[in-house]
């Protein structure tokens, strides 16, 4: 028996091979110059990344429900206070901070499926309006709860402090703490995405009929990702604390969650590289435009908003994508004719 092999695919798996070999050396090279990063800046620059990993975290959450199975939600900032509240709360009666984590995360995760279960047949903006209810309950919830939340003034808690072992100042301790519980979540959302769930999320998103005439039950996917998605804006309220020892009610505001809606447009739907660059903008743009005027930041924002939209609609992740594989596809073929 013989084996015809095609010499163009030989060529294009060689090709392949390359890119995914590039990747790899990108993602170690990236991983190498974060984890260096906060040993040569100030504690200003490692706040700001600290802070880009953290919202990061939460417009991840938000992508789960948005860019996989297609749905709308405008209360991540609710799920972002209460898992941020839960660890604070319980530092200041002496828990541990794992103990605050599930606290927080738990509460999230319940109060997003009950959320869910009577929400999961609806859809687009019917769903957007009953998750717009969810900010503004809660920040007035919190500034009644003073026992719980401290009230209006919030809550100054003192946790994860660096050992002394490390010889690490404050703020870099946090950096690495907040960067490895950002590493596990986004390891975990990827190893997701590639699963069973993965797919049956795809096919709610593309076709919900379609997914239930191949068995998909599509109320439960729903369920699920809502409430993978709270649990994720809980873990992301978390580590906001961490960075910054102090929650309160104005965390929570729906403003936030239209923010992160606008980063994850902007980073670019299913996509981890994503929902870092929108993290990155959120954070990075208004510190921008204030140096540049403070009177006009907001607006400036706006313009910077707009631009970024209409020269990359589908996002700054998928438009650099497309950049990076025409350079390596014109690459290919100018190796390919010099054969």
């Amino acid at each position: 028996m013989s084996v015809v092999v095609d010499e163009p695919a030989v060529r294009d798996g060689g090709g392949t091979s390359r890119r995914r070999h590039g990747r790899t050396l990108t993602a170690v090279a990236l991983v190498l110059v974060f984890a260096v990063f906060p040993l040569f800046m100030s504690p200003f620059a490692n706040l700001q990344v600290t802070l880009i990993l953290v919202y990061a975290v939460a417009i991840l959450g938000l992508d789960i429900l948005v860019g996989w199975t297609g749905q709308v939600s405008l209360g991540q900032s609710a799920f972002f206070g209460i898992g941020a509240y839960g660890v604070a709360a319980g530092a200041v009666h002496g828990w541990p901070v794992w103990a605050g984590l599930l606290l927080g995360t738990a509460v999230a995760g319940v109060v997003g499926c009950l959320v869910a279960i009577p929400a999961a047949r609806l859809r687009g903006y019917a769903l957007g309006m009953i998750t717009l209810t969810l900010p503004v309950v809660a920040v007035p919830l919190a500034k009644r709860m003073e026992a719980v939340t401290g009230g209006a003034q919030g809550l100054n808690v003192t946790i994860v402090q660096a050992p002394a072992w490390t010889g690490l100042a404050a703020d870099q301790w946090r950096y690495y703490v907040v960067g490895v519980g950002a590493a596990i979540v986004f390891a975990l959302a990827a190893a997701l995405r590639r699963g069973r769930f993965g797919r049956a999320f795809d096919a709610v998103r593309v076709n919900e009929a379609l997914a239930t005439a191949q068995g998909v039950h599509v109320t439960r996917y729903k369920v699920l990702a809502f409430t993978l998605s709270a649990v994720y804006g809980g873990v992301a309220g978390v580590l906001y604390v961490v960075a910054v020892q102090f929650i309160s009610p104005e965390t929570l505001i729906l403003t936030l969650s239209i923010s992160m809606l606008a980063g994850l447009a902007i980073g670019g739907l299913r996509s981890l590289l994503g929902c870092v660059l929108g993290a990155a903008f959120y954070v990075v743009v208004p510190n921008l435009t204030g140096s540049v005027s403070a009177g006009q930041s907001y607006l400036l924002y706006g313009v910077c908003l707009l631009v970024v939209m209409l020269l990359m609609p589908r996002g700054v992740a998928p438009a650099l994508g497309h950049a990076v594989r025409r350079v390596a596809n014109r690459r290919e073929r100018a190796a390919a004719s010099g054969e």
